[in-house]
């Protein structure tokens, strides 16, 4: 009797000291960390995309799923610019502004202090490059608005590549300055269409594909996501230090704006296929971390009929802009376990911090 009870202790102790080391651990380190926005993508445009492909979406391949709090630090419905600022650089900050706290004060992003440690670093969207979401990895100003003033923050970092919209705060500025040229001096290779990026297999990319806003997905644009993206890490992966990559399907927002059911369900099932190229990718390459989020939810979308064989889907919305529910998070890769739970927006570049081994 005696001699089990003592066998009983051992295990307990052993299991105990097992747990506590468990806990105690490090998180998972990666190479590299590809993070994905679907922005304005709440859980209904998800299933609405879901439901639209016949019931299946690339993100039911992910293990790891949380939740993040979106609101800003001066309301409890953010806009874009302090969402993004919030993941990019971990401070909550008031609607409108980029880069920057709430007293104006600039803060690196997770892109700039990855460019310092020495990562490759790239940012592609279906907005503008100057939009609020991407920006807000690069630019520091106080006004998301300030397009052609965000436009030159890409020539103050080493940034690798970046693919948008928004060829004329480049270009054609109010100021006159050329900063094609500024870009060219760099060692940018200028790309204006979609085409022109299979052209370029190294080196650095600034892919200006559009004069100003990006068409949608079926006006238009087509694959052009899903090519930046495959072309934006052909290119990434060729730096021995790893990279930080942000994709952000931009539009899924501005359907949402619209009340526009096809409009959200079209730019949700391309988001999903760049997704799905990410995590192909990540698992074969073994040391990358994808996490999909959204920096908020637009439309207060609610799905009212749909069929999963057909695809049909029918939805109604509460309001033409964004709305301060909880969004989802996506982790697959190193460090993935980190993601589940219920946690701040702000939690996510902390997270991302970690798993890269940056120090603040």
């Amino acid at each position: 009797m005696k001699r089990g009870y003592v066998l009983l202790l051992a295990l307990v102790i052993i299991c105990t000291t097992s747990f506590a080391q468990q806990q105690t651990e490090k998180p998972t380190s990666a190479k590299n960390v590809i993070l994905l926005i679907g922005d304005g993508m709440g859980v209904s445009q998800i299933y609405a995309g879901m439901t639209a492909n016949k019931g299946h979406l690339n993100l039911e391949r992910f293990h790891h799923i949380g939740f993040s709090k979106t609101y800003s630090a001066d309301d409890f419905i953010t806009d874009s610019g302090a969402g993004g600022t919030a993941l990019s650089s971990g401070y909550k900050t008031f609607n409108h502004a980029i880069g920057v706290d709430t007293d104006s004060i600039a803060h690196q992003t997770i892109l700039e202090i990855a460019d310092k440690y020495g990562k490759a670093t790239g940012l592609v969207a279906t907005s503008e490059i100057t939009h609020a979401t991407p920006a807000s990895f690069i630019a520091h100003v106080p006004d998301r608005n300030d397009y052609e003033t965000i436009a030159t923050y890409f020539l103050e970092t080493d940034i690798d590549v970046f693919i948008g919209g928004g060829y004329k705060y480049f270009a054609n500025r109010s100021d006159g300055i050329n900063l094609i040229t500024d870009l060219e001096n760099k060692n940018y290779q200028i790309c204006t269409s979609v085409d022109q990026l299979q052209g370029v297999n190294s080196g650095k990319l600034a892919g200006l594909i559009y004069d100003d806003k990006p068409p949608r997905v079926t006006k238009g644009r087509g694959d052009m996501l899903l090519t930046a993206t495959q072309k934006a890490i052909e290119i990434l992966d060729q730096s021995e230090n790893g990279f930080f990559l942000m994709i952000e399907g931009s539009q899924i927002d501005w359907g949402a704006h619209k009340n526009n059911t096809d409009y959200v369900v079209e730019e949700m099932v391309d988001f999903d296929k760049v997704i799905g190229f990410v995590l192909d990718y990540a698992a074969k390459n073994g040391n990358t971390l994808v996490i999909v989020t959204a920096d908020h939810e637009t439309g207060g979308m609610a799905i009212v009929k749909g069929d999963l064989a057909t695809g049909e889907v029918g939805a109604k919305f509460s309001t033409l802009g964004h709305t301060g529910v909880m969004v989802p998070v996506f982790a697959e890769g190193p460090g993935e376990e980190m993601f589940g739970g219920i946690y701040e927006n702000t939690a996510i570049f902390d997270k991302m911090m970690l798993i890269f081994g940056f120090e603040k």
